[in-house]
């Protein structure tokens, strides 16, 4: 189970437990199942940590973002280093598996400024660490930003580049190995939740606005639930359908989001599932192409993305899909 999406540490504690219970009665669980909240690294959430627990949740995944309070000002976070790494500790001390992310390639930050974040953050870590490069999206407030010139220290593409290997060498020597594109876990402490989404599996998406993904006997479905929280809510209240989108996927849309997604993974994507949804061969030419230019990896019925070919991953996204 995974709590997330803004800031659902703002919940009371016994609506965690209300949403848990109502899951396990609908659901046969694990044992083991993981059970993640996101939080932001304030200090009021991080009161309600040992409440969080004792409702049900297992794993506490913080948006810290960054470790300099010039910066968390300029990504318009309302908390300071100090205050996230106090609520980090708080964390620990409650809860087993801790995660929390950081934003690099921010604006004016050297890979100098980056290698001494990231060790903070290395000797801060106990199991997993999610490290996002800035990226530019239209349609956000920071594309807003930029297109207004607003946006400026950015730093180049190489210098970018530069970052990303850093991260991948000084994680991987601290055995936080790179499972997935920006995400990084000590051996067995992946995210299950990540795990299902990058593995094309199913999952359930409930909430204003929540995306889900539902193989039936109809095939596989994709589900967007009403975005307006009110019109969310009358709908549960009213007892109908809080999707406001709900249809089949096409087998080769599932194809083309099944190699999205699990490329990836450090474990790439199985041929035979991908030619079992396409009903068809990704090009022998071009697989070809890219063993000999060593950006991919075929071993048996798998198809992995090298550490050389990761920061093109949408260009060898685009040679294999693309006709």
């Amino acid at each position: 189970m995974f709590f997330g999406g803004g800031t659902p540490s703002l919940m009371p504690p016994d609506t965690v437990a209300a949403v848990i219970d109502a899951a396990r009665a609908a659901w046969p669980t694990s044992n083991d199942m993981e059970i993640t909240l996101e939080a932001n690294p304030t200090s009021v959430e991080a009161g309600k940590f040992r409440a969080f627990r004792q409702a049900g949740v297992n794993r506490i995944s913080m948006g810290i973002q960054a470790l300099n309070d010039a910066d968390l000002k300029r990504l318009g976070r309302r908390h300071t280093v100090k205050e996230a790494q106090t609520a980090f500790e708080i964390a620990r001390s409650e809860f087993d598996r801790v995660s929390f992310d950081l934003i690099y390639a921010r604006q004016d930050q050297t890979l100098t400024d980056w290698r001494v974040e990231l060790n903070l953050a290395l000797s801060m870590a106990v199991d997993h660490l999610s490290l996002y490069q800035l990226t530019i999206e239209d349609g956000t407030a920071f594309g807003d930003r930029f297109s207004r010139g607003l946006l400026r220290g950015l730093p180049d593409d190489d210098r970018a580049a530069d970052m990303y290997e850093a991260t991948q060498h000084m994680c991987e020597n601290a055995g936080m190995l790179g499972y997935e594109t920006s995400n990084h876990a000590s051996l067995g402490a992946e995210s299950a939740h990540n795990l299902i989404y990058w593995r094309y599996g199913d999952y359930v998406g409930i909430g204003p606005g929540a995306h889900g993904r539902l193989t039936l006997p109809t095939g596989k479905i994709t589900t967007e639930a009403l975005r307006q929280p009110g019109a969310w809510l009358n709908a549960v209240r009213a007892n109908t359908n809080t999707a406001d989108i709900h249809q089949v996927l096409p087998l080769a849309d599932q194809a083309t989001e099944l190699m999205m997604m699990g490329l990836r993974l450090s474990e790439g994507v199985s041929l035979q599932r991908y030619e079992r949804l396409s009903n068809r061969y990704l090009p022998e030419v071009k697989l070809t192409g890219l063993v000999e230019l060593r950006l991919i990896e075929i071993s048996d019925d798998r198809l992995t993305v090298s550490k050389r070919g990761r920061p093109l991953l949408n260009a060898i996204l685009r040679d294999l899909l693309i006709d």
